[in-house]
């Protein structure tokens, strides 16, 4: 992991439609990985890596707000939170189904404390289905799938919606090993059910024609999902048909060790555990 050495780390600050953010990136050879946080009419949702935490505190720490929501409890979107818990008086929220797994040090594989750091240990309350800001009312919206516990965010008074993880990309080619993908489209379809705007994602930033890209997401993993089951019902296995629909190998599969790989995908949509 000598290589390691030679992360990059940037970050940018911005504001769109009354929405602070910073986005920070880390770039290793031909893998780049970035995350946001958001600050919203008193609310910072998401804390950013901790290993960009020479960008992220900072921003925290000149930010005006009243509580912290986290989408959910990945070690990219938590990576702060201690450092808050540490230096200001002020709730943490997050699902109750990963309250006390973020109480504990956490547990995840050696890439990905190398690139986002190791989290430290914090206290949260369990969010709850909706909550007040100093002039909005927002909906938490449970949508598992790319993890558990995730949740995104309403603001009824603006209608902008959070996102977190659920979007990232239209065209998803690999995932991680615990994602639930028939769980992730279902999901899609709950937030679709709203009447959202602006589209704010914690990897891809304001997401321009929001609600048509999280439809064309969906459309792709059930037209993905339909030439799965086609090619098993024809004889072949998982592998078989990773390979003929998404033929790509991606780095991070390789760093990742399997972790992220296209073969979860797959055998997610085949199961359809939803």
């Amino acid at each position: 992991m000598e290589g390691f050495k030679m992360l990059k780390k940037r970050a940018e600050a911005g504001e769109k439609n009354k929405v602070s953010y910073l986005n920070g990136t880390i770039q290793f050879r031909g893998i780049s990985l970035n995350v946001y946080s958001y600050l919203a009419d008193g609310v910072l949702i998401d804390t950013g890596a901790r290993s960009l935490r020479k960008y992220f505190e900072p921003f925290i720490d000149r930010a005006d707000f009243d509580q912290v929501v986290l989408t959910h409890y990945h070690e990219d979107h938590s990576g702060n939170a201690a450092h808050i818990e540490r230096t200001r008086n002020t709730p943490i929220y997050l699902s109750g189904k990963t309250i006390d797994a973020c109480a504990q040090a956490a547990d995840y594989p050696l890439y990905r404390k190398l690139f986002w750091g190791k989290r430290k240990p914090f206290h949260a309350n369990a969010l709850p289905d909706s909550f007040t800001s100093r002039n909005a009312t927002w909906d938490v919206i449970a949508t598992p799938g790319h993890a558990h516990d995730h949740q995104a965010f309403f603001n009824r008074d603006t209608g902008q919606m959070f996102t977190g993880d659920l979007f990232v990309n239209e065209r998803t080619k690999v995932v991680l090993a615990e994602e639930n993908i028939p769980q992730l489209i279902t999901s899609l379809e709950r937030v679709l059910r709203y009447d959202f705007g602006d589209v704010f994602c914690s990897h891809a930033g304001f997401v321009e024609g929001g609600r048509q890209a999280l439809e064309r997401k969906r459309d792709y993993l059930l037209g993905i999902q339909q030439d799965a089951f086609a090619l098993r019902q024809q004889g072949y296995g998982a592998k078989e048909i990773r390979d003929r629909l998404l033929p790509k190998t991606y780095p991070i599969t390789t760093l990742s060790r399997g972790e992220w790989d296209s073969l979860h995908l797959i055998t997610s949509l085949l199961e359809d555990s939803r």
